[in-house]
């Protein structure tokens, strides 16, 4: 029997989604698509504004502006009338943009607020290891993700012509917002709380709203379970696969799915920021663009202030929103949230999202074997610099080299430019210890001293019997 465009995905979703992204699939909900803050923002805090038993609340960034004031009032205002009210915010990620008076003011109203991975003397690598969900649920039946963070940038400011960051949401109605609730829950417990038995209603306990199946991806620090699917999503996939990724960093192997995705006559597009607010991470993801391009996907750089979302639609059907990234960050460090939606009417609104998305983009394309706009707009280079490309393939060092001493996988010529510049670097450290011994010994004895400190603390603390 011939397989019709939804069987493989199909297939994959029933039998190896739990396995492969440690997803768990819930039925009968109602999924409502959100774009920007505009949208978004009028609903969390209508759902807060009506909570009758718990408000749940986790974000990467909560600023300490009248975004951020207008939550933690609301917050306030739930709790005075006896909701109880829990924030989780990632410390790295508030550090710089939000006071303790602002974090004072919600526990002095009532509101329990936690922080995730602070830094301190015997966890020298928690930086490394960040809370980047985006969860808001109310009362069990009705929570929020996606890639919205709470601050002026995703509001915008109409009056003086600021357009709102494009981002991405949804809202979900059904037994999957408990499901969602129960993610918080895990993060809770990581940042030292608690939440008992009995206190968050289970699933099967709330009444199906719609007809729509979801899985939950709640990614955690080395699960790497959304790049597993990704990586099978881009193989399976028949017709078309339409990505939209603010930080895309990826893997040689995920470039290389893609390609090959490509290749097989899939219609694989990427849409990603024209303007960044990280530009070294914009120069990173250049460069796995000749390769894509080479291959066939399309790529888009947005020309809009900043496009932050992280959103998939694969063949009609499918839709992915969340919080992460394709870059290993997201993938294996961070306390990523997404939800993958099998829903044709959801897929629908994602293609025409991304159709109108395009028409405010360039298309880059290869001209005389170099990577160009297409048309290029608002004073953008036509050609991209030579010196960031040279960084981003010494960045990319790591895998190009791996592969290259180890031969676990075929080399291609865009990867000469990674290679040739881990060899310099590695003459020049070679050369600084035979000259200066001191400029590199003694850093690194500091930093061998700082981690054995935290590690003996760490064991000692075990010893005793204490969570540390």
């Amino acid at each position: 029997m011939e397989l019709t465009t939804q069987e493989p995905l199909e297939t994959l979703a029933r039998h190896a989604f739990g396995r492969v992204a440690d997803a768990q699939r819930f039925e009968g909900n109602r999924v409502t698509l959100l774009r920007d803050g505009p949208e978004a923002y009028p609903a969390w805090l209508a759902a807060i504004g009506q909570a009758k038993k718990f408000v749940l609340f986790e974000n990467y960034i909560i600023r300490d502006d009248r975004i951020g004031q207008a939550f933690a009032d609301a917050l306030a205002a739930a709790a005075a009338r006896g909701v109880r009210c829990r924030v989780i915010y990632d410390w790295l990620g508030c550090a710089s943009r939000t006071s303790a008076r602002f974090w004072r003011a919600l526990r002095d109203a009532g509101v329990e607020v936690r922080v995730y991975a602070r830094p301190g003397l015997a966890h020298p690598l928690i930086l490394g290891n960040r809370d980047h969900r985006k969860l808001v649920c109310v009362d069990g039946d009705i929570a929020f993700t996606g890639g919205m963070c709470v601050g002026h940038e995703w509001a915008g400011d109409p009056e003086r012509g600021i357009p709102a960051w494009r981002d991405t949401g949804v809202e979900i109605r059904g037994p999957a917002a408990a499901g969602l609730a129960f993610t918080f829950a895990d993060s809770w417990e990581a940042a030292g709380g608690h939440i008992g038995p009995g206190e968050l209603p289970w699933p099967n306990e709330i009444a199906p709203c719609g007809d729509v199946g979801l899985w939950v991806l709640p990614g955690r620090p080395d699960s790497m379970g959304l790049y597993r699917l990704e990586q099978l999503m881009a193989e399976l996939v028949q017709r078309s696969l339409w990505l939209t990724d603010a930080y895309f960093v990826a893997t040689t192997g995920y470039v290389h799915a893609l390609a090959g995705a490509a290749r097989a006559g899939v219609d694989v597009r990427l849409l990603v920021p024209g303007v960044s607010d990280k530009k070294m991470v914009q120069t990173l993801s250049r460069a796995a663009y000749r390769p894509l391009l080479e291959a066939g996907v399309r790529v888009f750089e947005w020309d809009g202030v900043m496009v932050h979302a992280k959103t998939a639609v694969a063949d009609g059907c499918w839709s992915r929103v969340g919080s992460s990234n394709s870059n290993l960050a997201s993938w294996m460090t961070n306390r990523e949230l997404d939800v993958v939606v099998h829903d044709a009417a959801l897929a629908s609104q994602m293609e025409a999202m991304f159709e109108r998305d395009l028409g405010t983009s360039t298309e880059i394309v290869l001209r005389s074997g170099r990577v160009h706009a297409a048309i290029p707009s608002r004073g953008r280079s036509e050609r991209f610099g030579r010196a960031s490309r040279a960084l981003a393939g010494a960045i990319g060092f790591g895998s190009a080299m791996g592969a290259t001493l180890s031969r676990h996988r075929a080399l291609d010529s865009s990867e000469a430019r990674a290679i040739g510049l881990g060899g310099f670097a590695l003459l020049v450290l070679a050369f600084l210890a035979i000259v200066v011994p001191r400029v590199i010994a003694y850093p690194l004895a500091v930093l061998a001293i700082w981690l054995a400190g935290a590690l003996l603390v760490r064991a000692w603390s075990l010893y005793r019997g204490r969570k540390p």
